[in-house]
């Protein structure tokens, strides 16, 4: 047996008492929170903004789970039946959080659960989970190159753009919404929408794998034209690209991204005192002067610079459509088989 001098056969005592009164694993995991997320600068600001700003001082550990949405929404969803899931909060798009919603995935919240909840704005005010960002799949294009700006989505099929638009492989639902749109059909039966991605076929527009890329190719000059987040249009202009947008006369399909509490969550007290922090007025300031997406809530004031650039006036508030979710969970594996079959032959 070893030699122990006395102070490391007191250390050694010392740890052995801890380790029997607080289990290993729950000395680790009590104060955890797990959250799945998107990593990058949207990671990056969730962690200085929400983990070290508020939920380290309160006792929390936040661990980021970072994957892309299908897989995070994906196990979320299957997760549901056993008794503990892997994650306590789950950042997702509106429509992937409502997937969830529908098969009782995620705990119900209001005021007595999350106290910032009634600060949320009215038309972004769910049950199942609360709104971190939003702003609108809307028209952005490169200012220099496209000197008039287009107020209506009939100038996404215009003869004259051909090989200059650029379509995000990633938003096909929103792309064909305004195919839809376009071609008189509606947001619950989405009807002339393969004629719409047909025709941009016919326009060599050109395809692009992710948001990052259509950002890049509207750099290059390779595209004039898309349809994204007018927020990502505004962060991409600030790296020096002359960028605008525009919410078109027919609308604009919303962009919402939500964060919930799985109902078997771990730690579900944790989960909920993230949900709070990311309604905290500071958050939604942050993420408004970095990203341009506008604050959810009613105290999350901006200054009137960054509002006038990121901001929607009352009429395009107005314009946004209200997407109908049940037709589109309904029909997504349609709807992606019709954007594959017409737009990539």
């Amino acid at each position: 047996m070893p030699n122990l001098t006395r102070r490391s056969f007191l250390a050694a005592a010392a740890a052995m008492s801890a380790t029997s009164i607080f289990p290993r694993n729950l000395m680790a995991q009590t104060n955890d929170v797990v959250v799945g997320t998107w990593g990058g600068t949207f990671g990056d600001l969730l962690a200085v903004n929400v983990d070290e700003a508020f939920m380290q001082p309160a006792g929390y550990n936040i661990l980021q789970e970072i994957s892309g949405p299908v897989p995070r929404r994906t196990k979320l969803i299957s997760e549901r039946m056993q008794r503990r899931g892997s994650m306590d909060a789950a950042l997702l798009a509106d429509f992937d959080m409502y997937a969830a919603a529908k098969v009782g995935a995620v705990e119900k919240l209001d005021a007595s659960s999350v106290p910032n909840y009634d600060n949320i704005l009215p038309f972004l005010k769910k049950a199942h989970s609360v709104p971190l960002i939003y702003s609108a799949h809307a028209i952005v294009y490169r200012k220099d190159l496209i000197t008039t700006p287009p107020q209506s989505i009939a100038e996404l099929w215009n003869p004259k753009y051909k090989g200059k638009i650029g379509l995000s492989d990633f938003l096909y639902t929103s792309n064909m919404a305004y195919a839809s749109v376009h071609n008189g059909g509606t947001l619950s039966d989405f009807e002339g929408s393969e004629k719409g991605v047909a025709a941009w076929r016919d326009l060599d527009a050109k395809l692009l794998p992710s948001t990052e890329a259509v950002g890049q190719a509207l750099a290059s000059g390779d595209i004039w034209m898309t349809i994204i987040s007018a927020a990502r249009g505004y962060s991409w202009s600030k790296s020096g690209i002359d960028l605008g947008w525009v919410v078109p006369e027919e609308g604009a399909f919303p962009a919402v991204y939500e964060a919930a509490v799985p109902k078997n969550a771990r730690n579900p007290e944790g989960g909920m005192a993230y949900m709070n922090a990311l309604l905290d007025p500071a958050v939604q300031k942050a993420f408004a002067e970095k990203m341009g997406y506008l604050p959810t809530v009613k105290n999350g004031e901006i200054s009137p610079e960054l509002e006038e650039k990121i901001g929607f006036s009352e009429a395009e508030q107005n314009r946004l459509w209200q997407p109908d979710f049940d037709f589109i969970l309904e029909n997504q594996a349609k709807l992606l088989d019709t954007w594959n079959r017409a737009l990539k032959g």
